[in-house]
C-alpha cells in the first residue's frame, strides 16, 4: 500500500509523483564487478524486491575510469529508462530517494548496513559489523548520497536471496523485518548471486535503453554502416580475459557460461575455445553465418560486421578474411560501451562469447525482443578429418 505524502516532483517535463511506499525500499551497491556483473545483479535485485513487495531504489552504475583512484557512481537512469521498469515492480532512482524521501524516512540515525554475516574492514579487523563502506567502490558510493551508517544487521544463516523456490523465504524476511519497522533495507551487496538465477532472465525485457542511447545507436548503424543487414560481434580478448580462460581446465562453469551450458551443464562441458575463441574459429563462423543469410534471405544480405571489444577488435584481420564477400568490417571510434551493447542489440544476428557477462546481456536484450544470436564454438564443431589428432589452439587454457 502506497501513502500519499504530496510530493511533486518535475522531471523532465511531465509531473511525477513521489509517494512513500508503506512496505519499505530495497538498496544496495552493486559493488561487484564491472557493468555486465552489476546488470546479472540488478535482475536479480529487481526479483528479489517484486518477491518481497518493497519498493527498488535504483542504483547508480559504478564505474572504473582510468587515472581516477575512486569510483564514479553514474544514475542508473544516464543508461536506461525508469518507466518500463515500473510495468514489473515499482522502482525509484537513488538520487530523487535520497533527495525526497531520506531525509525524513532514513534519517542518519537509522541508517543501518545489511550483510549476511561479519564484513572484515581494509585493515584486517571485523569491528564486529558489515564495513559496508570499506575499499572502493563501497565507501565512494555511499560517499555519493552521504551515506553514513550507524550499525549493522546480519540476516545470515536464516535467510538469503533465494526467493524462488516455494520456501517461504519471502515470507520469512517480511516477518523478521517488517516495512513499518524496517524501512529500509540497505544491503552491502547486491540482494543476488551471479550469475543471474534462471528464473529472473525474463525480466531484462523490462531493460530498457535512455532516449540518447537508443538514438545515438540508430544514428551509427545509419551512417556508419553500409545499408543491408549486420552481423554484431563481441571479442573479449584483453590480458585480464587470458588470465580468467586459464581456470576453465579446472571449472564446469565460469561466468556467465550457463547461459550457453546450462545451469546444470546438460549442454555440455565448458572448454577453452567458448572462453578465448581462436582467430580461425572467428573468422569460420562469419563466414558461415553470412553465407546463410546470402542463401536464405538473398534480398537482403550481409554487408558488414559491427565489432565490439575490451581490447583487439581485429579489424584489419577479418577486414582481409571477408574481403571476397564484400562484407565491411567497423567498429566504433568512441570507447562507449554501453553504446556498442545498443548497436550489438540492434544487429541482424549477433555472435557472442559463451563466458562473457557482456555478451549475456545482450544475449538476453536480444531474446527479449526476438531476434537471433549464437556464440563462439558452441555447440562445438565436429572435428573434420583435417583436425582429428590436432589440439585446439586454447584447448590447453
Amino acid at each position: 500500500m502506497l501513502l500519499l505524502v504530496g510530493l511533486l516532483l518535475a522531471v523532465v517535463g511531465y509531473i511525477q509523483l513521489i509517494t512513500v511506499d508503506e512496505n519499505g525500499y530495497i538498496m544496495y551497491c552493486p559493488c561487484m564487478g564491472r557493468f555486465g556483473n552489476q546488470a546479472d545483479h540488478f535482475l536479480g535485485s529487481f526479483g528479489f524486491a517484486k518477491a518481497l513487495n518493497r519498493t527498488l531504489v535504483l542504483p547508480p552504475w559504478v564505474e572504473y575510469r582510468k587515472g581516477e583512484v575512486r569510483s564514479v557512481q553514474v544514475p542508473f537512469d544516464t543508461y536506461f529508462q525508469v518507466g518500463p521498469l515500473q510495468q514489473f515492480h515499482r522502482v525509484i532512482t537513488m538520487e530523487n530517494f535520497m533527495e525526497k524521501l531520506g531525509p525524513a524516512l532514513w534519517p542518519p540515525t537509522e541508517r543501518i548496513s545489511f550483510c549476511y554475516t561479519e564484513r572484515m574492514g581494509l585493515d584486517g579487523s571485523t569491528g564486529h559489523g558489515c564495513n559496508a563502506k570499506s575499499g572502493n567502490p563501497f565507501g565512494s558510493f555511499w560517499d555519493t548520497f552521504q551515506v553514513d551508517f550507524a550499525g549493522s544487521e546480519f540476516f545470515g544463516p536464516k535467510l538469503n536471496y533465494d526467493v524462488h523456490h516455494g520456501d517461504g523465504m519471502a515470507q520469512r524476511w517480511n516477518d523478521r523485518y517488517p516495512g513499518d519497522k524496517w524501512p529500509v533495507l540497505a544491503f552491502t551487496g547486491a540482494p543476488a548471486v551471479f550469475p543471474v538465477r534462471q528464473e529472473n532472465l525474463e525480466l531484462h525485457r523490462y531493460l530498457q535503453w535512455s532516449v540518447r542511447y537508443e538514438n545515438d545507436a540508430k544514428r551509427f548503424i545509419r551512417e556508419a554502416l553500409p545499408r543491408g543487414a549486420f552481423i554484431g560481434i563481441h571479442l573479449r580478448n584483453g590480458i585480464d580475459w587470458v588470465r580468467a580462460c586459464e581456470h576453465v581446465r579446472e571449472s564446469k562453469q565460469l561466468f556467465s557460461s550457463p547461459q550457453c551450458l546450462g545451469y546444470r551443464n546438460e549442454h555440455g562441458p565448458l572448454t577453452g575455445e567458448m572462453c578465448m575463441p581462436a582467430r580461425d574459429t572467428i573468422v569460420r563462423a562469419l563466414k558461415r553465418r553470412i553465407k546463410l543469410q546470402r542463401e536464405t534471405a538473398p534480398d537482403n544480405p550481409i554487408r558488414a560486421v559491427f565489432v565490439a571489444s575490451d581490447s583487439n577488435h581485429m579489424v584489419g584481420e577479418l577486414s582481409e578474411a571477408l574481403r571476397r564477400m564484400e562484407v565491411t568490417v567497423v567498429r566504433h571510434p568512441d570507447t562507449n560501451p554501453h553504446l556498442d551493447l545498443a548497436i550489438l542489440g540492434r544487429a541482424n544476428h549477433f555472435i557472442g562469447n559463451c563466458v562473457s557477462s557482456y555478451s549475456a546481456f545482450v544475449k538476453r536484450e536480444r531474446d527479449a525482443n526476438g531476434f537471433p544470436s549464437s556464440f563462439w564454438a558452441f555447440p562445438p564443431e565436429k572435428p573434420t578429418a583435417k583436425s582429428k589428432g590436432a589440439t585446439p589452439a586454447h584447448e590447453e587454457l
